[in-house]
């Protein structure tokens, strides 16, 4: 029976990696698969999906307001689609994350969506939020912060180096660089508790001055 999967990590857990090696073993097996990206996130090239290890593949891109369900359900009527992936599922609109159920429900094919869960102000997105609702099986890709704790969360830091506390909550490419905290070491540098064990961003460049 197909389901609707969330795979919800921080940044830099290898989830278009593990994307990327399901789509390959499908393919592998003789069976089609589609892969989507957002339209906007062309870090790797546009309507590609890239991981750190240098694997990548073409997708079809998604934009706001386009309906999946009717997209997937064409291409399914002229080639028999085994699987669909979602990278960066979590900017995908609450309304897409019911068009991706419907084909699972409808249609009895798998998907198999790839995503964060929180912003870098421990805000959900709204992809996630959906996702976190309704999916039939969630699954944590897990790795660890700088202390040796599971990272849940994460900060952005501007082009200066600062750990940024405020701004839009979808920044692709530019200067900003993510890092993934645990919980703990996520407040302390947001500055929402006191630094008792802080070896963060600011301590580290003071003591190279």
């Amino acid at each position: 029976m197909a389901k609707l999967y969330f795979h919800y990590a921080t940044m830099n857990a290898g989830k278009s990696t593990m994307l990327l090696q399901a789509s390959y073993n499908y393919r592998e097996r003789g069976m089609t698969t589609m892969e989507f990206i957002a339209a906007f996130d062309d870090r790797a090239g546009r309507g590609r999906i890239g991981s750190r290890i240098g694997l990548a593949a073409e997708a079809e891109t998604f934009r706001h307001g386009d309906d999946l369900f009717a997209r997937i359900a064409e291409h399914h009527d002229h080639t028999s689609v085994h699987c669909v992936f979602v990278d960066e599922a979590q900017f995908l609109d609450e309304e897409q994350v019911w068009q991706l159920a419907r084909v699972v429900d409808r249609l009895d094919i798998p998907v198999m969506c790839y995503g964060l869960r929180v912003d870098f102000q421990g805000k959900l997105f709204p992809g996630s939020h959906a996702l976190l609702a309704i999916a039939d099986e969630l699954r944590e890709v897990r790795t660890i912060c700088r202390c040796g704790r599971k990272a849940t969360m994460v900060v952005r830091l501007g082009p200066d180096g600062k750990v940024a506390r405020q701004g839009d909550q979808v920044v692709i490419g530019g200067d900003d660089k993510y890092v993934s905290l645990c919980r703990r070491h996520w407040e302390e540098e947001m500055g929402r508790w006191p630094a008792e064990d802080l070896i963060g961003f600011a301590g580290e460049r003071s003591r190279a001055r």
